[in-house]
């Protein structure tokens, strides 16, 4: 009974997870790339298995070999992922400011795998599934109306693997190896890590899920509000990466 209670908790615990402040910021800047509900939704499950990866893999290690990360080695993992948003945060602004990012309505047929059909002239064959996808003119000397708008899919998400990795690093997550050290059965320890990574891939997945489909609704019809939502975003990853990274590493 308390075995399954802890089981259970572990679960909670990492959707709850998910939702905090520094994961927030960093899935978001992914997010705003992707127009398509379901990529985004990608985005934030491979998170998710990045984070469970490296909880697994720390996890072991304390069971296996009884090491444990000091206060210091904390402090240091935190401060890094206060970088890596502020570096997300920038990225995304350069995006937005420079390369003038904007976004283009098309179809895929049913069958499609790569070729695709305009939607700004052409009528949308029977069967087609609408989405967008982003692109831009960064250097170009002719019209916009002449500028090819095909493009190809691009592979796994790594980036939000790499991302939920360092995250699974820092945090609260230490908090899940403290756990483990009170677990006598080292099964049982695993267990609860991976239903931990399991919860937090779903909280991330619904989170990524929320974002974008504010985001998909002002690409569609108000450009402006869109580059000032995804503008939000940056300034919010860079304002949050300072702040931890002044309160982990100059405090």
């Amino acid at each position: 009974m308390i075995t399954g209670t802890v089981l259970l908790f572990g679960l909670l615990f990492g959707m709850q997870h998910a939702l905090e402040a520094d994961h927030l910021a960093a899935v978001a800047t992914l997010v705003t790339r992707e127009q398509d509900t379901r990529r985004a939704v990608r985005q934030g499950v491979f998170w998710g298995l990045g984070h469970t990866l490296t909880l697994l893999l720390f996890g072991g290690v304390v069971m296996v070999i009884g090491v444990v990360l000091s206060e210091r080695w904390v402090h240091g993992l935190e401060g890094a992922v206060g970088v890596m948003l502020v570096l997300l945060g920038l990225d995304l602004l350069r995006r937005l400011w420079r390369e003038r990012v904007h976004f283009h309505a098309h179809v895929h047929a049913p069958a499609e795998t790569v070729e695709s059909a305009s939607l700004d002239g052409a009528a949308a064959p029977a069967g087609a599934v609408p989405h967008f996808h982003a692109h831009s003119h960064r250097g170009d000397t002719g019209p916009h109306d002449r500028h090819q708008h095909r493009h190809e899919h691009r592979p796994l998400p790594l980036r939000a693997l790499l991302v939920g990795m360092v995250h699974g690093l820092a945090g609260s997550a230490a908090l899940v190896l403290l756990t483990l050290q009170q677990v006598r059965d080292p099964w049982i320890g695993l267990l609860y890590v991976l239903l931990f990574g399991l919860g937090s891939v779903a909280g991330m997945a619904a989170l990524s899920c929320a974002v974008a489909l504010p985001m998909r609704l002002t690409a569609m019809h108000l450009g402006r509000c869109h580059r000032a939502l995804s503008a939000v975003v940056a300034l919010f990853s860079v304002g949050l990466g300072v702040h931890v990274v002044a309160s982990q590493w100059l405090a």
